[in-house]
């Protein structure tokens, strides 16, 4: 019985240790995953925050390495230093596949992966630092610190720190490989020779059989619901739009105080503006700071200080500021490195989009309480008082007269007409005190009037 037992024992343990040979066997099957992805446009927070999220894909996907397709001229120092950062401390190998162009801050970038390929007829460096018109060099402090940058990377992946500096300083001659007065840029060949390529190669797949893996499955960087929803509001027109509905949405409030509808579209519609530049790196926490400052001093200057002063002007501008500088990538106020094409449709889109404000609020407002879908939301009808609904404390003789705020009817307050003080209100508008006003209704138990 005793051996019985002790054969059994010893065939479920050959049992399980087929069982576990052949699953070992099944996972060794297992194609492995290649992750993939680009950067082909201007190094810049948007391609930050692109390179983040793949980062993030690759490691969920469990993949055992990271190929990026590089073709981009460069772009922010900031930004490259990000991704630079990101590259280096990437727990999965990291290649670069040069499909063309790698210059400046796409030097930088591609030098951190761990192995860099080069299509025909690419080429990599020119890492020097030029200004946001893309012509004149920027000051030596940020030459020195690009220079930095490039020699320690180079180091930290084995690559020759004088030539990686040599790209961004044309001060910098190297003796059989580059003349003082002029940067280092490199074709494929000359890349190989001086080991800042491994070879030349004319798709991924080949990349990926110099790293010696056959048995392959590639996951291409795709873009999500959210990042295609992001990637619709930073459109400038899209942004024109929600500026315009920020201002108009505030005014016709004023205007129609209680209603509601008005104010929770511009809400919505500052919402819809700073999020999607918030989530893409160009929007900072001040500058959206800015423009809620700039909003409370407008506010400030309607509601509590008479008249159309200092905080009137500052609130203006704050908010055409924050509304602006949320669309580029600036660094605080110094916009060296911001393209002077970026700057400008920002400016332009801001001072559009205001205008068409100013153009619909002037000649849309008076015809809104005519609108039969507005009557829905807002009483646009009077209650007569030929029809009983209302009686009046004042006498008719009242009516037309003319007289001044004695106090600012914002829009209710104190007007005097000949020598006597009566409660009033206006039509909707600030009327400032000391300014001329005419009653225009005797109902109720205030005068309606309007400024003249």
């Amino acid at each position: 019985m005793k051996s019985l037992l002790t054969s059994i024992s010893i065939v479920i343990i050959l049992l399980f240790q087929v069982a576990e040979a052949f699953s070992q066997n099944d996972l060794s099957k297992e194609k492995k995953k290649i992750y993939v992805f680009k950067i082909d446009d201007n190094i810049d927070p948007r391609m930050n925050r692109k390179v983040k999220l793949a980062l993030e894909e690759a490691k969920n996907q469990s993949a055992v390495m990271v190929i990026i397709e590089m073709d981009t001229y460069g772009g922010a120092v900031n930004d490259a230093d990000d991704i630079r950062t990101m590259i280096l401390e990437s727990e999965i190998p990291i290649h670069v596949w040069i499909n063309k162009d790698a210059a400046s801050a796409g030097a930088l970038i591609s030098i951190a992966c761990d192995s860099i390929y080069m299509a025909p007829g690419g080429s990599i460096g020119a890492a020097t630092v030029v200004m946001g018109g893309g012509g004149e060099a920027a000051p030596d402090k940020y030459q020195s610190y690009m220079r930095s940058m490039m020699r320690s990377t180079a180091e930290a992946k084995g690559r020759n720190p004088k030539i990686a500096e040599a790209m961004v300083d044309e001060k910098i001659e190297i003796e059989g490989v580059s003349e003082k007065g002029s940067v280092i840029t490199f074709s494929v060949s000359e890349a190989i020779k001086n080991g800042f390529c491994e070879g030349e190669v004319d798709s991924i797949e080949k990349v990926i059989e110099k790293q010696g893996i056959s048995d392959y499955e590639i996951i291409e960087q795709t873009t999500s619901t959210v990042e295609s929803v992001i990637s619709v509001f930073l459109n400038p027109a899209v942004s024109g739009f929600l500026i315009l509905i920020i201002f108009a949405g505030i005014y016709f409030e004023l205007q129609t105080p209680g209603v509601g509808f008005p104010l929770a579209a511009s809400i919505t519609a500052i919402i819809l503006y700073f999020i999607p530049y918030y989530l893409s790196g160009l929007a900072e926490n001040w500058e959206i700071a800015v423009f809620v400052v700039g909003c409370v001093l407008l506010l400030v200057e309607i509601f509590v200080i008479p008249g159309f002063g200092i905080f009137g002007i500052l609130g203006i501008l704050g908010i055409l500021t924050g509304l602006t500088l949320g669309m580029i990538p600036n660094d605080a106020f110094d916009f060296s490195f911001v393209p002077a094409g970026d700057l400008f449709v920002a400016l332009l889109t801001v001072i559009l989009a205001a205008i068409a404000a100013l153009v619909l609020i002037f000649f849309l407002a008076p015809k809104v309480n005519k609108w039969g879908a507005f009557s829905t939301i807002a009483l646009s009808t009077t209650q007569q008082r030929s029809a009983g609904y209302t009686s009046s404390i004042y006498e008719n003789s009242l009516l037309g007269k003319e007289g001044v705020a004695n106090t600012r009817l914002m829009p209710s307050g104190k007007v005097v007409i000949e020598d006597e003080m009566y409660d009033a209100y206006s039509r909707g508008e600030f009327i400032d005190q000391g300014e001329k006003i005419k009653v225009i209704s005797t109902e109720g138990t205030s005068l309606k009037v309007k400024k003249i």
